[in-house]
Order: C-alpha cells, then sequence, then structure tokens
C-alpha cells in the first residue's frame, strides 16, 4: 500500500495534486445547475459538488470555487435568488460535461452545448428538459470557506420534478431506474448499480437487506 504524507502532497504538480486529491474522496453527485441573469439570459453549469442539508426544511448546498475570475452561476442566483438544480443522467453525459468550458458571457450553454430550457409552473430559472430529476430552488445564504476562498451557497427546495416508477412505497428514489450519473474527482464519470438498501442500524440487531422500504 502506497503511503505518502502532507510534505509529499504539497510537493506535486499542481494539475496531478488536483486530479489526485479530488477523486480521493470517492463517486460525487453529478448535477447541471441552472440560472438566469436578470437580464434573462440564461446559463448553465455542471457541479459535482451538490450536497444534501436538511430534510426538514429540505435544503442543499454546493461549492463555487473562489470569485478570483467571473462566475456566472453565483452572480445570476444573487441577482434573481433562484437556482435549479437538474441530475445527469448517462444520455447527455457529453453535452452537460462541455458546460464547464468557459464561454464569453453573452452565450447560453444550453445553446453552446445542444440542451434545452425548460420553465415549469411560474419558476423563473431554467430547468434542463433532458434531466428526469428537476429540482428547483431558491437561495437562501452563502457563506465564505476561509480555508480556501470557496463559497458555499445554501438553497431551499421549492419544486422537485421526478419519474413515478422510481420511487419506493417510503418515499426513497432508486436513481440506476433512470441512469443518474456519478462524478469521479474533475472529469471522471461512473454509473452506479444500486446494490440495494440496508435496515435501520440497532444494536441489537443485525443489518438486513429490505425491499422497497418495507
Amino acid at each position: 500500500m502506497t503511503h505518502i504524507d502532507l510534505e509529499y502532497i504539497n510537493n506535486l504538480d499542481s494539475r496531478f495534486r488536483a486530479n489526485f486529491i479530488n477523486s480521493l474522496t470517492g463517486y460525487k453527485s453529478c448535477n447541471l445547475i441552472g440560472t438566469c441573469s436578470a437580464k434573462g439570459e440564461a446559463n448553465l453549469a455542471i457541479f459535482s459538488s451538490l450536497m444534501h442539508i436538511g430534510s426538514s426544511p429540505a435544503l442543499l448546498g454546493f461549492v463555487l470555487r473562489p470569485l478570483t475570475v467571473r462566475r456566472d452561476t453565483f452572480e445570476n442566483i444573487k441577482q434573481t435568488g433562484l437556482f435549479t438544480v437538474n441530475q445527469v443522467a448517462s444520455d447527455f453525459l457529453e453535452r452537460a460535461h462541455q458546460t464547464a468550458a468557459k464561454y464569453p458571457l453573452e452565450d447560453s450553454e444550453f445553446k453552446a452545448v445542444g440542451l434545452n430550457e425548460q420553465y415549469l409552473d411560474g419558476f423563473k430559472a431554467p430547468y434542463v428538459a433532458e434531466s428526469q430529476i428537476k429540482i428547483g430552488c431558491s437561495y437562501k445564504n452563502h457563506y465564505l470557506l476561509e480555508e480556501n476562498g470557496c463559497i458555499l451557497v445554501i438553497g431551499a427546495v421549492e419544486h422537485i420534478y421526478f419519474p413515478d416508477h422510481i420511487q419506493h412505497t417510503d418515499g426513497f428514489l432508486e436513481l440506476d431506474k433512470i441512469n443518474t450519473m456519478a462524478a469521479m474527482g474533475q472529469d471522471g464519470y461512473a454509473l452506479p448499480k444500486f446494490l440495494g438498501r440496508l435496515s435501520y442500524a440497532r444494536p441489537e440487531s443485525k443489518p438486513h437487506f429490505i425491499k422497497n422500504g418495507a
């Protein structure tokens, strides 16, 4: 087994270090965040930092890199207070990945990569029509991570769209049924295989697999 220490990490080539440390934490979520400027200009960007913050109230968060360069997603959220989260599936993975390219401010990533804007139920931020799980969020807060200058953005879940057939009787969503992608590092992707759900962990019993929430 290979062992390296902090001194070794700090002396690594910057690109090697980024690939290495970014993939070290394992599989991550893979989502497109859709926003719109106050002028109505749509923006779309891929993120692998989306996280569950809480269920009651329903909150989620994602991390933005330091604001040392233009960050259209953050600027649009500050202007409008709205954003959408759209899960990436295998059938449009390449197009989703391409949204990471640095397009000019006036160019919409939707049009540039060939994905379609979708506006639902009066919500002013664009969803990705191709995505099967879409979440409409309102901005709640953001926090500066002093350790590296990144920004943690918190959103409140206001709308959710998903296919009926992926939901178990207790609410759980079985994402492999719609080929939801997972991210690995900065440019790696995987198609997870659902193995099952284990029973609630209790000291007096051993875990066992449960079926459809029962």
